[in-house]
């Protein structure tokens, strides 16, 4: 797990550019705290942090190896879970090897293959590559979008980088943000290819873009396709099974401490229980955290989203599996710290206005650092299985339109009251989701003879796997490589999601349940009271005390009469918030506050020049 970054240049001599790739690369450097290195030829830079998982002395990067007819150059991000099938492959093929790493048999298999390496990789990855046979970068990113991967054209080549910060560093990239960046921002659809930058694109999941001197071509090598599913219940049970067991097995594999993520909900619980049995038959016993708030198991209240609190299942699953488990509380002061906000914000180049779910998830990767270096999560399960409670709510499944938008909850009602009202009207978000969600069904292949139903719940799970979780995805990655830690996400298995994906709806949910395939599955690993819990989202604190300080620090923000933030949030609205009794602050203003905050220190510390046409 690194960082990357390079820049293509076929009209300027980037040997004499040496300072500016180092300064792009170390913007990586929370990416990659073990090692540094760069790659420079005339036409080309290539720039690496690493964080070594394996192969801790080897492994070193940039990697290259010299061909009769020129040097082939790599910088690679990520984890191919079956690099050691590959390597023994290659062996066979006449490979030799000077490193155990996973890194040197991607580029060896790319020099095997050519660009249909793609379809022999397991794994989460984002890589580059410069063959100087033929003056060609290719930029690779994994088939669920795991591992973040953006580039940036320029009048004769390409910026690239694992995130945005890694391309402003280069003073080529501007830094602009229109209308159609903002618009995405406050959205919530996942354009695909978005960034918030202008100019700046993402790398699609399951996509390999080619820059030659002639310009740039993408293809696209993964994408779900309908297929029919002849297995039976029983069958298709066994089979996740056999997939969730395998799939964990592979991912435990590291040459450093690890744990996993434990929320106390299904997903994580499986994993927890999987690795739990696994690492019991190599004598080790699995280390878990939690993340949790002083006061709120004792003080919970129920609300729309969450029906009761976490921590009774995480200590039933703990205690049957027998894990070295680690509770990390936290209070309302450093949730609203805004030196903790700022660093969520330079982690994600976005202000994304998560509040307490993006602080807490940080401050929970960073005392995780101190033990593990990498962890398995339970993140996309509800995408690929159907958990969320919107895949089982008929309004929100039949609306014309993304169902966790259609979802009613009052934290989702008139999202954009924040926005200044003049912004609100030209960013025209209803035109703009409306037009995203018929490209976004447009993509959905659909399987001859299927009933309405079954193709409709084919299309809400098409939407999921590829629109929301990867603003999930995106989250997790940046908030755990902000610090160095490794997060692995098993149900991102693509033989998983391909399976589970063309299961009917009807075995998906044959017990009545939202998940019934991951629940039978897995219950063999998991204790009765888990097997029976409602899904309930990532925890949100329910202390008074971080309103009130969410609303202290918008009012020192309204004092500052020029502050930039007022081109994006409107002033009246903030007022309003600021003075509401904070007993009565709704989720809709406690999550605006939050918006509004995020923006303001976004502003402050990126500089971005607007562009509000």
């Amino acid at each position: 797990m690194c960082g990357i970054a390079g820049w293509v240049s076929y009209d300027t001599d980037l040997t004499q550019r040496q300072e500016i790739a180092d300064a792009m690369t170390e913007t990586m450097a929370c990416r990659g705290p073990d090692d540094r290195g760069t790659w420079v030829r005339r036409a080309v830079a290539l720039g690496h942090r690493r964080l070594a998982i394996i192969d801790l002395p080897g492994g070193r990067q940039p990697m290259s190896v010299a061909t009769p007819n020129g040097e082939v150059a790599m910088v690679y991000s990520g984890e191919a879970y079956n690099f050691t099938e590959l390597r023994e492959e290659l062996t066979k093929l006449g490979h030799r090897w000077e490193t155990d790493s996973d890194t040197e048999v991607v580029l060896h298999g790319y020099l095997q293959w050519g660009l249909d390496v793609v379809d022999h990789l397991n794994g989460m990855y984002a890589f580059a590559i410069w063959d100087e046979r033929d003056q060609k970068l290719v930029m690779i990113r994994d088939r669920m979008g795991i591992k973040p991967f953006y580039y940036y054209p320029t009048r004769d080549g390409v910026l690239f980088g694992s995130e945005p910060k890694a391309i402003l560093a280069n003073p080529l990239a501007s830094k602009v943000v229109d209308t159609d960046g903002l618009r995405e921002l406050m959205a919530f659809t996942k354009q695909p290819g978005w960034s918030l930058w202008k100019g700046m694109r993402e790398v699609d999941p399951g996509t390999l873009v080619t820059v030659t001197r002639e310009g740039i071509n993408t293809r696209t090598y993964w994408k779900l396709d309908a297929r029919p599913h002849t297995d039976d219940q029983e069958t298709t049970v066994g089979r996740v099974r056999e997939l969730m067991t395998d799939i964990v097995n592979r991912q435990l594999i590291a040459d450093v401490p690890r744990c996993v993520l434990l929320s106390g909900g299904l997903d994580s619980s499986a994993i927890t229980g999987l690795a739990a049995a696994r690492l019991a038959d190599e004598g080790e016993q699995l280390r878990t955290f939690s993340v949790d708030f002083f006061g709120q198991e004792e003080h919970f209240q129920p609300d729309e989203m969450r029906g009761t609190p976490d921590s009774p299942y995480i200590r039933d699953v703990a205690k049957l599996v027998g894990s070295a488990h680690q509770d990390v509380m936290l209070n309302p002061s450093e949730l609203t710290d805004p030196e903790v906000r700022r660093a969520v914000l330079r982690a994600r180049d976005i202000p994304a206005g998560l509040g307490d779910m993006d602080t807490s998830l940080y401050l929970l990767f960073k005392a995780i650092r101190g033990e593990s270096t990498v962890a398995l999560s339970g993140e996309s399960a509800d995408e690929v299985f159907g958990g969320y409670r919107w895949f089982h709510d008929e309004a929100a499944v039949n609306a014309d339109t993304f169902p966790w938008l259609a979802f009613s909850t009052s934290l989702m009602d008139n999202r954009e009251s924040v926005l200044d009202p003049g912004l609100a009207a030209k960013l025209d978000l209803k035109s703009y989701v409306a037009d995203q969600y018929r490209a976004a069904v447009a993509e959905v292949d659909q399987l001859d003879g299927e009933s309405a139903r079954e193709s409709r719940m084919r299309t809400i799970s098409h939407l999921h796997l590829t629109r929301f979780v990867r603003q999930l995805l995106d989250r997790k990655d940046r908030m755990s490589m902000a610090v160095g830690l490794e997060v692995r996400v098993p149900f991102c298995d693509h033989r998983l999601v391909e399976y589970v994906y063309n299961a009917p709806w009807a075995l998906k949910t044959f017990d009545g349940r939202e998940k019934s395939l991951l629940r039978h599955a897995t219950k063999h690993v998991l204790p009765a009271s888990v097997r029976d819990r409602v899904k309930s989202p990532y925890p949100s604190t329910q202390d008074p005390g971080y309103a009130v300080a969410l609303q202290q620090q918008a009012k020192e923000v309204l004092a500052q009469h020029d502050n930039p933030v007022f081109q994006v949030v409107g002033k009246a609205w903030l007022q309003s918030a600021t003075e509401t009794d904070p007993a009565a602050i709704t989720p809709l203003q406690r999550a605006g506050l939050d918006r509004a905050l995020d923006l303001h220190h976004w502003f402050d510390l990126y500089r971005p020049e607007l562009q509000l046409d």
